[in-house]
């Protein structure tokens, strides 16, 4: 079994009573955000969505595997910040 079970049993849980085809409301009530954060990760691609007209659906399934692939990794773009909280004599 993968280091990551717990994440993916985690996700299968938080999920479980879910249709298969979700809405933003939907998805942001299941994450603890807002409807507002849910639209803005559909614009940016951050999380697949399929918009028809004005109306966006989510695939339950294809979103459990963004998010487990998304779990603690760090992303590639932006700045690197890093923070050495040790201090050695002279510093």
């Amino acid at each position: 079994m993968s280091s990551d079970s717990g994440a993916c049993d985690a996700l299968d849980r938080l999920f479980e009573q879910s249709p298969p085809t979700l809405g933003p409301t939907e998805v942001a009530e299941r994450l603890g955000v807002s409807n507002k954060s849910v639209y803005t990760w559909l614009r940016e691609g951050l999380i697949p969505g399929y918009k028809v007209g004005s109306t966006w659906f989510i695939i339950r399934d294809e979103l459990k595997d963004t998010l487990r692939r998304g779990a603690n990794v760090p992303r590639d773009t932006g700045p690197v910040v890093v923070i050495n909280s040790e201090r050695h004599e002279g510093d």
